[in-house]
This record gives structure tokens, C-alpha cells and sequence, in this order.
């Protein structure tokens, strides 16, 4: 557990663990699943507020009232919520620090995916970078917008997927870089390298910090080497 009080839980969660709430009475099931990865016990007054796609890690918050939820969401749809993510993206983004502002829309050609599109949503991600290593970079991500996979479709549209990613390009992008790297660190990873780090919700004084996972530490340590 990340954050306990009377009307709010933050947990950290593992990758893996899907959100997904499709049909009536799934979004009791996403707790639940989602407490039993993190090793919490049950808790039926707790309530979904937000999401983060199967393979990402890190921050969730969940509401512990009606009124809490309410509140939350709103801070959620009218951008007074403050998200930092961390990712490992292949190649060097340039500048350094920079916005990307790309529409997004659905992908006509494959539902599973998003797309930068003309006549798309308003997306807006900021960026910054960590650290740059063999062959890829680490970088601190904040999205103002939170469209569907918005930080994984704006890198991978700007030539930078994040490592792991099937789905936008990151698992195969290694194949066209040049430069030595440790191929064996990297072959290891089994999802996107995505991390939600941070949440912070100012007017109700939540500010909520998840660690690196193993497999994201793991292989800057091994980039590092």
C-alpha cells in the first residue's frame, strides 16, 4: 500500500495485471485482482477510478466513498491531476526535453490500437530525459491529456517506442539499431518498459510516489554496466 487514509488507497501495481472493465459488475473483479497482485487484502468499499494498460506498472488510486469517487473523477477529467511516468524508449529523442501534441485517434485498420490522426482528440505529452544509454533513453514523461495508450502511440509516432512494446513497434526497433548493446538485457523484457511513478492531486493533498519495478531497474542496471 502506497497511500491509506479514510477516503482514499493508492497501491502500486505490478505489470500485468489488466483493469479492463467491459461489462457489468468487472469493475468490482479489477479491484479485486488488482489487490490480490499487490498482496492487499479484499476490500469491496474500494472503487476504480482510473487505469493503466496491462503492461504498465506503478500508481493506481481508488476511492473509498461515492463521494470520494466523484470527487477524484473529476479531478481526473477536468487535468488537476498531476501524472509523472518513466520509460525506456529506443534511440535518442531530440531536443532533450520537448511536448508532443499529436491528435490521436482509433486505428481503422487494427481496433487494438490508437493512431496520430488530423481530425484525432487533442493529445499533449511532455517529456524529459533521464538518462541516455546504449541504444536507448530513459525518460520522464507527463501527459496533460490522458487518451488511450497517448504515451506509447506519441513515442512511438516521434520514432522513440518504448522498449517491450509489441503493439506500437518497441519489441522489434532493436533489429535496426547499429550501435553494441546488450542484447541479452533487453531480449529479456516481457512487456512495455512503462512506469507510472507519480500522482499528484494537489487540491486534495495526494501526492503518491511508486519505486522503479525489478525489470525496469534490472536493465538500466545492465544498460549501465
Amino acid at each position: 500500500m502506497l497511500l491509506e487514509s479514510p477516503d482514499f488507497v493508492a497501491v502500486d501495481k505490478p505489470a500485468g495485471v489488466s483493469l479492463a472493465t467491459s461489462r457489468a459488475g468487472s469493475a468490482e473483479e479489477a479491484v479485486r485482482r488488482l489487490l490480490e497482485a499487490c498482496g492487499e487484502p479484499p476490500d469491496p468499499s474500494l472503487r476504480l477510478v482510473h487505469r493503466l494498460d496491462v503492461g504498465t506498472s506503478g500508481v493506481v488510486l481508488l476511492a473509498r466513498t461515492a463521494q470520494a469517487h466523484r470527487t477524484l473523477t473529476l479531478a481526473f477529467q477536468n487535468r488537476r491531476v498531476q501524472k509523472t511516468y518513466r520509460a525506456l524508449v529506443w534511440g535518442r529523442p531530440s531536443p532533450r526535453q520537448g511536448t508532443y501534441r499529436d491528435p490521436l485517434g482509433r486505428d481503422p485498420k487494427d481496433g487494438r490500437r490508437m493512431r496520430v490522426q488530423r481530425d484525432g482528440k487533442p493529445a499533449v505529452t511532455r517529456y524529459r530525459t533521464v538518462a541516455r544509454l546504449p541504444s536507448v533513453t530513459d525518460l520522464e514523461l507527463s501527459p496533460e491529456t490522458g487518451r488511450t495508450h497517448q504515451i506509447r502511440v506519441h513515442l512511438s509516432a516521434h520514432g522513440h517506442p518504448i522498449v517491450g512494446d509489441d503493439l506500437y513497434g518497441g519489441a522489434t526497433r532493436w533489429r535496426g539499431v547499429r550501435e553494441p548493446f546488450p542484447r541479452r538485457a533487453l531480449a529479456r523484457v516481457e512487456r512495455p518498459l512503462l512506469h507510472a511513478e507519480r500522482i499528484e492531486v494537489p487540491e486534495l493533498e495526494i501526492d503518491v510516489h511508486a519505486p522503479l519495478p525489478a525489470d525496469y531497474k534490472g536493465v538500466l542496471a545492465s544498460l549501465n554496466m
